[in-house]
C-alpha cells in the first residue's frame, strides 16, 4: 500500500460499500462498488465503452453541459464566479498560461495570504495545456484548449485560528466524492460502473491525495486534496522523489473536463465531433475527406482503441498504431491512410479554438513567452491545413471559434492571424536554405538530423519537422522526429524568464525595523516633512538611513527614486537614491545624519514634479494606444525619467507615423480635458471583478488591498506618484518609435517641460538641415529626397564603371600571371583597388572559365579567390592559406572566398606562393 493509502479510506467509501482493488494491468489501486470488477477501467487497461453508447440519459452541447455543472453546484451552496483569462501571467509571475482552475487562486489564496472570491465556489475555467499538443487528434480525447469545470473549498485547521485569510473547514474528501457521485447520478450515469483511481498529486511544491474518476473507459474528473507541502524533514516521500508534510491549510481542488462530459453524453467516435461538430464537418468537406460505410465502421472501431496512442503512456506511437491495426485486422498503412487526415482535421479545429482563446484574451504573437506559444500553435495549424488540403484562410477558421466563444475583438484576431501567416511565409523562405545546408552536412556524416537541431530549426526559422524530412530526403539525410516534438519545443518557452534571484546579505539588517510610513501616498504634491531617524547603516559608499516616515519615493515600477536632502540643526545630508526592502525605505546619503535625531526632509521639487508628469503620461499613452490600436495592446515594460520616458507595447505590427500622430493626439486631448487623477485602495477581488486583469499593466502588486490610479477612463494598479490633474502634465510629445523585439513596439515620449525641449530640439535639427541644404524648412523633405536619388544614381554609375574596368583588366592581361593548375588555368595578380573592384574583377575572370587569385594592398593585405563551376579547387581553403601568410584569416564557400591580414609587406610573397597553394589544395 502507498504511504498515503490511509488518506483514501473515506467514510463515504465505507458507507456506500466500496471495495479497494489493485488493477492487474497497470498496478494502480482503485475503489469500486462492483466487487466483480477486475481492472481500473482506464485505457489501456480497458477501451472506451461509451462510443455509440452514451453514458448519460440526455445529449448535451458544450454550453448546455457547462450550465448543468455550474447550476448543480450553485444548488449545493457554491457561488459561481467568472472565469479568468487563459494568460495566467496577468495575475501571477511564475507561469504563462492557465492550465487548471486552481491557477486562478495561486499563489495568494492557496497560501492563505488573501481570501478567495467566494468559499466554496464553482467556475468553468478555459485552460491551455501545451504539453498535450502532440496528443491532440490522435487519442480521441485530448484537447489542448479545454474548460476545466471545478468546485473549490478552502479550509484551515481549527487550531491555527485567524492566522490565515480563511478559517475552519467548509468540506473535505468524503463530501467531494459524494458531490461527484450525485452529479453523475443526476445525469443518468450508472454509478456502479464508476471507478475512483488513487493517484497522489504533486506540483509547485504542494501535494496531496488525488482521485481520478473513470466512467466507461474515460477519465471525467480529477479530485485533488491539496494538503501537503514540500519539506526536507517530511515523513511522506511521493512520486517526485521529494518528502512532504501536512500543512495548516487544505484545499479541495477539483477538475471536471467539460469536453469529456459533453462527449460522454453524445458517444461520438471522438471528443472532437462532440464539441466542434460544425467545424469538423466544414473541415472534412473542405479537405474532401469522405468515407464509405465500411470505412466509417472501421474508423469507429479504431476510435474505441485510440486511447492507446497517448504519448505519455507509449514509447512509440507508430508501434502502438500497428498494434491497433492488428486488432482491427487491417494493415497499418491502410489504417494510417484512413485516420491521419482525420487526426489533422481534429487538431486544426482544436488549435483554432486555442488560438481564439489566446488572441481573444489579448496575447500577441512574438518570440518570447505566451507570444511564442501562440505563434507556435498558429504555425503548426497552418502546416496541418496545408498537409490535409484545407484551403480556407486560417483567419476565417480561427474566427469560427472566436465567434462561438463570443469574443468581441474578432476583427483584431483576424488581423493578427493574417499578419502572422505572412510572416511565416517569409520565415520559411529564409529557413529553407538553412535546412538544405544542415541536411547536406548530416548526409555526409551518414547520421540522422538530431532532435536538438530540429528544435533549433523550429525555434529560429519556424521550420516544422515534416518539412525538414522532405528537404532532407532530397539530400539523402534521415530525420529522427520524436512523437512529442511540439511538447519539447513548448517546454523551452512555457515558463516565464524571471531572471536569477540573488540573495542580499543586507536584508537581515532590516528585519527588526518597522515598515516605513509612506507619506507620498497621502499627499503626492507635498515635498517637505519631518521624521525620526530609526537607524543608520554604513555602506561601501555612504549610508542607508531609515526613517519612521518619508515623502521620498523609492525606485520602483519603472519610476526612478526621488532625490533631495535630510537636515538637522547640525548637518544637511544629500539623498542620492532611495530603495525599499520588505517595506523599509532606505535613504542613501553621503553622510550620517545621526541615529535618533529629528530630520527635516526636502524632496527635489522640480525632479519630483517632472517624474509625476511622466508617470501619469505613461498611463495616458498606453490608454491612447489601446484606443487607437485595440484592446490587445498591453504594457511589456516601461521606464520613467526626467527628460523622457518610454513604454513598450505588445502589438502584432509596426506602428507607422500616421498612427503615432493619432495616439499623440488622443493623449493630448486627455491632457487638455484637465481631468482629475485619483487614487483608491479597494479589495483586490472587487477591483479585479470590476476592471479585469488589465489593471496589472505595470506588474502584479501583493496584498488584499491594491492601489488603483484613475486617469480619465484608464484604471491601473500602480504604486507611483502622479499629478493631481491631467492638465498639470502640460503636453505629451512622442519623440521616437522602434521595434525592440518581434511583437513589442517602444514609444519614447516627453511630457511637460521635456516635451517643449524635445520639440525644440527637433525643430533645431530641421532648421540646421535647411541651412545646410540652402532651402526653407518646409522644402527639406523634397530636397533631401532629390539628393538621395541623385546619390543612388551616382553610386550605380560608379559600380558600372568599376565592372567595366574590371572586365578590361581581366581581358587585358597586363602584369597578371597565368599558371596551370591541373586541367585548369589560374590568373594570379595584384590590383591595389578596393574590395568591390577586386570582387568584380575576380568574377569577370572566373566567368571566362579561369580561376582568379587577386590581391590588394589598398587597405591591409587582402585576397579574393573566384573558382568557376566544375573545377576541383576550394576557394575558401585557398584564401585561408594565403591570409595566414599575411597574419590574418578568411574563408568562404568553394566557389568564392575572401580574407586578408595586416602584413602588407608579405602580400607579394604570398601571391608568388599562390600557384603552389592552388596545386596543393587540388591534390588534397
Amino acid at each position: 500500500m502507498s504511504e498515503l493509502a490511509d488518506e483514501y479510506r473515506l467514510e463515504y467509501f465505507e458507507e456506500e460499500g466500496f471495495v479497494r482493488k489493485e488493477c492487474p494491468e497497470c498496478g494502480n489501486h482503485f475503489w469500486t462498488r462492483d466487487e466483480d470488477r477486475v481492472t481500473c477501467g482506464e485505457p489501456p487497461c480497458e477501451e472506451y465503452d461509451f462510443i455509440d453508447n452514451p453514458g448519460f440519459d440526455e445529449e448535451y452541447s458544450l454550453e448546455e453541459m457547462r450550465e448543468v455543472f455550474l447550476s448543480f453546484f450553485e444548488d449545493h451552496d457554491h457561488e459561481r464566479i467568472e472565469p479568468y483569462p487563459v494568460a495566467a501571467n496577468r495575475w501571477r509571475d511564475d507561469v504563462l498560461l492557465t492550465q487548471a482552475s486552481i491557477y486562478d487562486f495561486q499563489p495568494l489564496v492557496t497560501s492563505g495570504e488573501t481570501p478567495p472570491p467566494a468559499n466554496p465556489l464553482t467556475v468553468s475555467q478555459p485552460c491551455i495545456r501545451m504539453q498535450d499538443i502532440d496528443n491532440v487528434g490522435k487519442t480521441g480525447r485530448h484537447t489542448m484548449a479545454f474548460e476545466m469545470m471545478a468546485h473549490h473549498a478552502f479550509n484551515a485547521q481549527e487550531e491555527v485560528g485567524d492566522a490565515y485569510a480563511y478559517e475552519g473547514e467548509v468540506y473535505w474528501k468524503s463530501r467531494t466524492v459524494e458531490l461527484c457521485d450525485e452529479l453523475l447520478e443526476s445525469l443518468g450515469a450508472d454509478i456502479t460502473d464508476v471507478t475512483y483511481i488513487e493517484d497522489p498529486w504533486v506540483g509547485g511544491g504542494n501535494a496531496g491525495p488525488a482521485i481520478e474518476v473513470i466512467y466507461r473507459g474515460l477519465e471525467l474528473a480529477t479530485l485533488v486534496f491539496m494538503c501537503m507541502e514540500q519539506d526536507p524533514d517530511g515523513e511522506y516521500e511521493l512520486k517526485d522523489g521529494n518528502t512532504y508534510s501536512f500543512m495548516d491549510t487544505y484545499i479541495v481542488d477539483t477538475g471536471y473536463g467539460l469536453e469529456r462530459w459533453t462527449w460522454m453524453s453524445q458517444g461520438t467516435p471522438t471528443v472532437y465531433e462532440a464539441i466542434y461538430p460544425e467545424m469538423i464537418a466544414f473541415l472534412r468537406d473542405n479537405a474532401g475527406i469522405s468515407h464509405t460505410d465500411e470505412e466509417s465502421e472501421l474508423v469507429g472501431r479504431a476510435a474505441r482503441l485510440s486511447g492507446n496512442l497517448d504519448i505519455d503512456d507509449v514509447d512509440d506511437v507508430e508501434a502502438a498504431r500497428g498494434d491497433i491495426a492488428d486488432q482491427l485486422g487491417v494493415s497499418v498503412d491502410e489504417l494510417r491512410d484512413l485516420v491521419e487526415p482525420l487526426e489533422d482535421v481534429y487538431a486544426i479545429a482544436d488549435h483554432c479554438r486555442t488560438l481564439a482563446y489566446m488572441l481573444g484574451d489579448g496575447i500577441v504573437p512574438s518570440n518570447v513567452g505566451t507570444g511564442y506559444l501562440a505563434r507556435m500553435v498558429l504555425r503548426r495549424t497552418k502546416r496541418l491545413c496545408d498537409n490535409v488540403g484545407v484551403d480556407a484562410p486560417l483567419d476565417e477558421l480561427v474566427d469560427m471559434q472566436a465567434e462561438r466563444l463570443g469574443y468581441e475583438n474578432r476583427d483584431t484576431i483576424r488581423d493578427i492571424v493574417r499578419t502572422e501567416v505572412e510572416k511565416y511565409r517569409e520565415t520559411l523562405e529564409r529557413g529553407g536554405r538553412r535546412v538544405e545546408q544542415l541536411a547536406e552536412e548530416y548526409a555526409k556524416r551518414d547520421e540522422p538530423i538530431p532532435t536538438d537541431e530540429l528544435i533549433e530549426l523550429y525555434d529560429s526559422h519556424g521550420i516544422q519537422p515534416d518539412m525538414v524530412e522532405e528537404i532532407a530526403a532530397e539530400a539523402g539525410a534521415d530525420v529522427a522526429v520524436p512523437d512529442d516534438f511540439y511538447s519539447l519545443v513548448a517546454q523551452r518557452h512555457d515558463t516565464p524568464d524571471t531572471g536569477e534571484e540573488t540573495a542580499d546579505e543586507a536584508d537581515e539588517r532590516f528585519e527588526d525595523l518597522p515598515k516605513t510610513e509612506k507619506l507620498y501616498y497621502d499627499d503626492q504634491q507635498r515635498t517637505q516633512f519631518e521624521a525620526v531617524v530609526l537607524d543608520v547603516f554604513e555602506r561601501e559608499e555612504g549610508y542607508d538611513v531609515v526613517l519612521d516616515q518619508t515623502m521620498f519615493y523609492p525606485e520602483g515600477g519603472g519610476q526612478p527614486a526621488d532625490t533631495g536632502t535630510l537636515s538637522t540643526d547640525d548637518i544637511s545630508v544629500e539623498v542620492r537614491d532611495v530603495q525599499i526592502e520588505d517595506g523599509v525605505v532606505l535613504h542613501r546619503t553621503d553622510e550620517d545624519p545621526g541615529k535618533g535625531d529629528f530630520v527635516n526632509g526636502r524632496v527635489d521639487t522640480a525632479r519630483r514634479r517632472q517624474l509625476m508628469r511622466h508617470h501619469t503620461a505613461t498611463h495616458i499613452v498606453i490608454h491612447a494606444a489601446r484606443e487607437v490600436l485595440g484592446d490587445h495592446v498591453r504594457q511589456a515594460g516601461a521606464q520613467k525619467g526626467v527628460d523622457s520616458s518610454r513604454i513598450d507595447l505588445r502589438h502584432y505590427d509596426r506602428i507607422d507615423r500616421e498612427t503615432i500622430k493619432t495616439i499623440e493626439r488622443v493623449a493630448n486631448e486627455i491632457v487638455m480635458e484637465n481631468t482629475s487623477v485619483t487614487q483608491e485602495w479597494p479589495d483586490r477581488h472587487e477591483a479585479e471583478a470590476e476592471h479585469g486583469f488589465g489593471l496589472y499593466q505595470g506588474g502584479i502588486p501583493p496584498g488584499e488591498q491594491i492601489r488603483l490610479i484613475h486617469v480619465a477612463e484608464d484604471v491601473q494598479a500602480c504604486g507611483g506618484t502622479h499629478v493631481a490633474r491631467t492638465g498639470d502634465i502640460g503636453a505629451i510629445k512622442v519623440l521616437n518609435t522602434e521595434r525592440v523585439q518581434d511583437g513589442v513596439e517602444r514609444i519614447t515620449f516627453a511630457a511637460g517641460e521635456a516635451a517643449l525641449e524635445g520639440t525644440q530640439e527637433n525643430e533645431d535639427a530641421l532648421y540646421e538641415a535647411a541651412e545646410i541644404l540652402d532651402v526653407s524648412p518646409e522644402d527639406v523633405p523634397a530636397t533631401a529626397e532629390r539628393f538621395f536619388e541623385e546619390w543612388k544614381d551616382r553610386g550605380k554609375r560608379i559600380e558600372e564603371l568599376k565592372e567595366q574596368l574590371a572586365a578590361a583588366r581581366a581581358g587585358g592581361g597586363g602584369d597578371a600571371e597565368e599558371v596551370d593548375v591541373g586541367d585548369a588555368s589560374a590568373v594570379v595578380d595584384r590590383i591595389d583597388a578596393d574590395m568591390d573592384e577586386l570582387r568584380a574583377t575576380a568574377n569577370a575572370i572566373s566567368e571566362e572559365g579561369t580561376i582568379a587569385v587577386l590581391g590588394s594592398g589598398a587597405s591591409g593585405a587582402q585576397f579574393v579567390v573566384s573558382v568557376p563551376d566544375g573545377i576541383g579547387v576550394n576557394a575558401g581553403e585557398v584564401v585561408g592559406e594565403l591570409a595566414a601568410k599575411v597574419g590574418g584569416g578568411g574563408g568562404g564557400p568553394p566557389d568564392f572566398a575572401q580574407g586578408g591580414g595586416p602584413d602588407v609587406d608579405a602580400l607579394d610573397d604570398a601571391l608568388e606562393d599562390a600557384p603552389d597553394v592552388l596545386r596543393q589544395v587540388q591534390d588534397a
